[in-house]
């Protein structure tokens, strides 16, 4: 959703310019507890990362200094590019993944490269895929190897300025839509073989609707597809026991008949696995969103 504040064509922009962000490690191992944490395999609480924070032990000065974190939506507060935004998933077994698509309206306008900037993930934020809590409940972002990339530090207020939404500037509350959607995900049926990056990687169709529908997975954390129609993108990741998050960014609105919402379905998979040779995806309480079949 576009907040107010904010460039809509910057969001279709972001199918347009879906190669941007990249991601080196799409799918994580289970990270090695830091000191402090609880141990791994330790169900996490997702909904515990909402809220406003100060975002410490981070080199680039222009990743910004706030990260807002309110139901899915996803906030860069005080980058060189003023406030950026997209979305964030997160899963108990301490898998996350953020995606940067739009920015503020001045910022955007009045600054050069930040039109760019506002369709690239910053490289630090890249490199999260997992995420713990100290031992004083803090979180820390963390890499593919479990090595710390950022701490967050409680209690962030963003200072008003002209071109931040008045919704950034409000403290983030867990909310009852935010808790089902951070559900822990039923186990993965027995009868699948869980996903992994490299078979994941390709390009899948579903086995009905419009010949047009597709999404390709790329080994650098990126999807791009489309329901027939209008062209879709995002980013993705897996980790151990069939874990499949993604994000979706601004999608056109051309009707035609029988398109298929694979990024719907995309978005509320949870889990994913294989049944032979196909793809099957599952929401967080194991029915099926989808199925999709190798192109090729």
């Amino acid at each position: 959703m576009v907040r107010r504040g904010r460039l809509a064509t910057m969001v279709v922009m972001g199918v347009l310019l879906a190669g941007c962000s990249r991601q080196s490690h799409p799918e994580r191992p289970n990270p090695q507890p830091i000191s402090g944490t609880s141990g791994p395999g330790a169900p996490l609480a997702p909904e515990s990362l909402i809220g406003s924070w100060t975002i410490a032990d981070v080199a680039d000065p222009g990743a910004g200094t706030i990260l807002r974190l309110a139901d899915r939506d996803l906030d860069l507060v005080g980058s060189r590019c003023g406030t950026l935004g997209g979305s964030w998933r997160a899963s108990s077994d301490g898998t996350f993944l953020a995606d940067i698509f739009t920015a503020s309206t001045a910022a955007v306008e009045g600054l050069p490269g930040c039109a760019k900037a506002s369709q690239e993930t910053p490289e630090w934020l890249r490199r999260v895929t997992a995420y713990q809590f100290d031992g004083a409940g803090q979180p820390v972002l963390l890499d593919a190897r479990a090595h710390p990339v950022a701490r967050l530090i409680p209690g962030a207020t963003p200072t008003p300025e002209p071109d931040k939404a008045d919704d950034v500037l409000e403290p983030p509350v867990i909310t009852d839509e935010a808790r089902r959607a951070l559900t822990p995900a039923v186990a993965l049926p027995t009868k699948l073989v869980p996903v992994d990056r490299t078979r994941l990687a390709g390009r899948w169709v579903p086995l009905t609707g419009h010949k047009a529908a597709y999404v390709k997975f790329t080994a650098d954390g990126e999807w791009r597809g489309s329901d027939g129609c209008n062209d879709e993108s995002g980013r993705w990741i897996t980790a151990a026991n069939g874990t499949l998050l993604t994000t979706a960014r601004g999608i056109t609105l051309m009707f035609c008949a029988d398109s298929v919402s694979v990024g719907g379905w995309l978005m509320t998979a949870r889990r994913a696995g294989f049944d032979g040779h196909v793809l099957v995806l599952l929401d967080a309480q194991g029915a099926e969103t989808g199925r999709l079949f190798p192109a090729n």
